[in-house]
C-alpha cells in the first residue's frame, strides 16, 4: 500500500488533501452548528442510535466497512488504497478545526443558507476527493459503487442513498428538519457530479 501512495502523483494528493480541507471545514462549521441531518452513512448511523441505541462508535466502521467491502468488489484496490488517504485526510483535518472555535456564523437562525452552503462545501470538497479516485467515507463508496453496477449517473446514486435513508429518518426526526437536509444532499449530490466532469490533471500526469 506505502508503494502505491508513494506512486500517486503529487497534484493527486494535493488535490485530495484540499478537498477533504474543505468538507470537512463545512461539515464542522455549517453542519454541525446548525443540526442539519445528513443522508448516508452518517445518517443511517443517527438512525441505528436512536431506535436500537448501539454507540456511534461501534456503528461508523461496520457500516463504512460494509461499503469498502462492497466498493473493492466492483471497483478494486485502486480506489480502496486512494480512499485511505482521502478518509485520514478528513480525519486529520476534522482534528484540525476541532482546535478553533467556529469560523462561521451561525446560520441556524437562516437554515435556507446553511443548508445551501454546507451542500456547496461538501459537493466541492467531496467532489474534488471523487474526481481523483478516492472517497471520504462509506457514503462516497456507496454511491460510487451504486453508479458503477446501474451506470446511472453519480449524483442520481448520492440522491437514492441520501433520500432512501432520510426518508427513514422521518420516523423519528420532524419533517421541517428534513426539508433543509433534502436541499442541502441535492445541492452537494449536484456539485460532486459536475466536479467529477473536471479534468484537473491531465492524462499523463496521472501515469507518472
Amino acid at each position: 500500500m506505502s508503494s502505491f501512495i508513494h506512486r500517486l502523483p503529487i497534484k493527486k494528493m494535493i488535490l485530495i488533501v484540499i478537498g477533504a480541507m474543505i468538507t470537512s471545514f463545512g461539515i464542522h462549521n455549517i453542519h454541525q452548528q446548525c443540526n442539519i441531518t445528513e443522508g448516508g452513512v452518517i445518517g443511517l448511523m443517527l438512525l441505528i442510535e436512536h431506535w436500537f441505541h448501539i454507540s456511534p462508535a461501534y456503528i461508523t466502521p461496520i457500516l463504512d466497512i460494509c461499503c469498502y467491502l462492497l466498493a473493492f468488489r466492483y471497483l478494486g484496490g485502486h480506489f480502496i488504497v486512494t480512499s485511505i488517504l482521502s478518509t485520514l485526510s478528513v480525519s486529520l483535518f476534522y482534528k484540525v478545526w476541532e482546535l478553533f472555535p467556529p469560523m462561521l456564523p451561525n446560520l441556524s437562525d437562516t437554515p435556507l443558507l446553511a443548508a445551501i452552503l454546507g451542500g456547496i462545501f461538501v459537493g466541492a470538497g467531496v467532489g474534488m476527493i471523487v474526481q481523483q479516485g478516492g472517497s471520504s467515507g462509506g457514503d462516497d463508496a456507496l454511491a460510487l459503487t451504486i453508479s458503477h453496477v446501474t451506470h446511472c449517473r453519480l449524483s442520481y446514486a448520492y440522491l437514492f442513498s441520501d433520500l432512501t435513508v432520510l426518508g427513514l429518518s422521518l420516523t423519528y426526526i420532524p419533517y421541517q428538519r428534513i426539508i433543509f437536509s433534502l436541499i442541502t444532499v441535492t445541492v452537494s449530490s449536484f456539485l460532486i457530479d459536475r466536479i467529477q466532469d473536471i479534468k484537473f490533471i491531465k492524462p499523463q500526469e496521472s501515469e507518472k
